[in-house]
This record gives structure tokens, sequence and C-alpha cells, in this order.
């Protein structure tokens, strides 16, 4: 099968070429391709902070339709419409025991290049092309493992298209208040980083009932639009001092936050803000940044706790479809968010997802 995607040969640059995709093996599916959501973590990627071998073609937001299906393959069926997710072994204790976020291969599986089998199905002029979290999605077609998607109740790939970052963002932002912090009712919340996990984690503060939630970040329209879905109060760390603003808010400290800026310097500031026994979750990647986190007095003697978290500690056919009933509720806007480019507009998308003017681009096929 001939597709076209976004081939990238070396750091930094990506070309719109014709790939060669191979017909699903066993429990794997072959996906149309109706649209992907643009990443920082596909930028990381591009730019080799995650070493994926070239040539390789990033994308990890795919939603599409089912148009072939290999042998031993029971959760989906050729025209159902797939939100694709992260990748998973599903032998290792974590996959077995319902926490594929924690799989002992992630790590392989993500950045690595090739599906659990050790091959990718795709390929140029006989040479192996890598995918990107077991998907490549910046493609007009791909193969992937059944257990990488996630069968959706949606009526038309226009609908399909909004919940692109169902996949990862929104599972990763929501997962991360919800699952991680477990966040209850009335308990304070900052989240450092209005962007698209940011906004995910926003809304899932709303959905666990939280009072005040609190948005940071420095681009007024973000924090307006934050205030939209769901945020109390906002602060734009150029013009006040976020850690004492926080504290004024919520009198004393919050009782939780998130940090999904990618700013290392965030880290402390989302810990700084922290009540007495609070919990702080890091969602982003840094890249190759590194800050010395003081242990005294900011975690010992406040007694916080203080973790990462991956994919929002998802179980991914148990967790999307929840998503999928809450954005059907009008409780998960993620519409909200979404930026639709052509897939030959795909710079244009790196660039107003870097730049901020967009706060979830998604590419449509």
């Amino acid at each position: 099968m001939e597709a076209l995607a976004a081939v990238s040969h070396e750091t930094g640059k990506m070309g719109i070429e014709k790939i060669d995709v191979a017909e699903p093996k066993t429990g794997e599916i072959a996906v149309k391709m109706v649209a992907c959501g643009v990443c920082h973590t596909d930028a990381a990627g591009l730019h080799q902070i995650f070493p994926v071998p070239f040539p390789a073609v990033y994308g990890h937001e795919g939603v599409g339709i089912v148009d072939k299906v290999g042998d031993n393959v029971t959760n989906v069926a050729v025209g159902d419409r797939v939100v694709m997710t992260f990748p998973s072994c599903g032998v290792c204790p974590s996959c077995v025991d319902g926490h594929p976020y924690a799989c002992d291969r992630m790590l392989e599986l993500f950045w690595g290049g090739r599906l659990p089998d050790g091959t990718t199905p795709y390929s140029q002029d006989g040479v192996p092309v890598s995918t990107f979290f077991g998907q490549g999605s910046f493609s007009t077609y791909t193969v992937v493992q059944a257990r990488n998607v996630v069968k959706v109740d949606i009526d038309s790939d226009e609908e399909l298209a909004n919940l692109c970052s169902l996949g990862c963002g929104v599972q990763t932002g929501v997962g991360a208040v919800l699952h991680g912090l477990k966040a209850e009712p009335h308990g304070s919340i900052a989240v450092f980083g209005a962007g698209g996990v940011g906004m995910a984690a926003i809304m899932g503060a709303k959905l666990a009932g939280c009072y005040p939630i609190i948005a940071v970040d420095v681009v007024p329209s973000r924090l307006e639009l934050a205030k939209e879905i769901g945020a109390t109060h906002t602060v734009n760390g150029k013009e006040v001092d976020a850690v004492e603003e926080i504290r004024k808010i919520t009198n004393g400290g919050a009782h939780y936050s998130v940090e999904s800026s990618a700013v290392p310097a965030l880290t402390l500031q989302a810990l700084d803000c922290l009540r007495k026994r609070g919990k702080a979750c890091q969602v982003s990647v840094t890249g190759p940044a590194t800050i010395e986190l003081p242990i005294e007095p900011l975690i010992l003697s406040k007694n916080v706790t203080y973790f990462g978290l991956a994919e929002g500690a998802s179980n991914p056919p148990v967790f999307i479809p929840e998503l999928v009933a809450y954005y059907k509720q009008g409780r998960l806007p993620v519409d909200k968010l979404v930026t639709l480019y052509d897939f030959k507009d795909i710079d244009k998308a790196f660039e107003d997802s870097h730049t901020g003017v967009a706060i979830k681009p998604i590419l449509v096929f």
C-alpha cells in the first residue's frame, strides 16, 4: 500500500513524501487516517531529544477508520472509527495488571521506531522507516497494533478530528488530576502551562469538583480560554509572582499542582505553591534541561509529594470511552482547543504550536 507521509531524514526537518505501508500482520490493523494532533512530544522527536532512528514518521495523536484487520483481532472491525493511543507490550506485569502506561518496554516502544515484534510497517525503496509511539500517524495510512486503538462511538469524521488528543494529551492532563493526584472536591489546584495538556488538566479539575482552579501561563489569550473551560482564577507569570499569587488565592497554598509547561524552573514553582501535604504532578517533557530539586525545605519540611506520571495513568480501553462520554455531555470541551490545518501545512502547524498561536493544532488528511 502506498501512502503520503511527513518523513524526517534529519534533525528538525520533514517533507511530505511517498512511503510504502505493509499489510497488517497478526494482531495488527490498517487505519485510513482522518486527522492527527500536533504535540510538543512530536517536536521533541523531530529535534532528536528522543533519538528516534532516521528516517522517521512522527505523529502520535491519530484518529481514523479501520481499513483492514490482521488475524486474531477482536476489539475492532473494518469501518470502525478509532482513536489511536500509546503502545504497550501487553504481557509485562504492569500491562497484565491493567497499567499499560507503566509498560516495561515503554521507552523502547515510544522512541525505538519499531512495533513490539521489532518491525516497522513503513519503508521507502526497501529502506525501513521508523514509526513513532507505535503509530507514525503523520501519514495518510498506517498499520498499528490492535491494542493501540480504541473504538469510539462518534458519527462523523469532522467530530472525530476534534478527539485526536484523547489518545495522548487529553488523557494525560485529565488523568493526572483524576488518577494521579486523585483530586477531591473543593481541593485547590494550580495548573502550570495552559497548552493542550494543561487545558486538559483544568478540565479534569473541573470534573473532580476542585476549587479554586488556577491556570498559570504568560499568554493572555490562553488564560482567557482557560476561564472558558473551567479555570476559576488565572495568573500571568510575567506580571506577578505566581507562587505568591497562588498562596493568596488559596489562603496559604494549593492542595494540588500540575506542571505541564516543560519549563524546568516551573517545576520548583509547582512545588513551592503547595500547602503542607500537597501533591505536585509532573507531566511535561523538558528535554535535556535539568534542575536541582531542593529536597529541603520544599519537599521534606512541607511534607509534599512530587511525582511524574506518563499518559495520565490511563488504561485506554477503559478511560478513552469515559472521555468520549464526558465530551458528549459537554463536560470535556476539547473542541474549543482545536485549530485545523491541511496536512500539507504541517510546518505551519508546528510553528503555531511552538509560538502558542494554536493550543491544539490538528492536521486533517
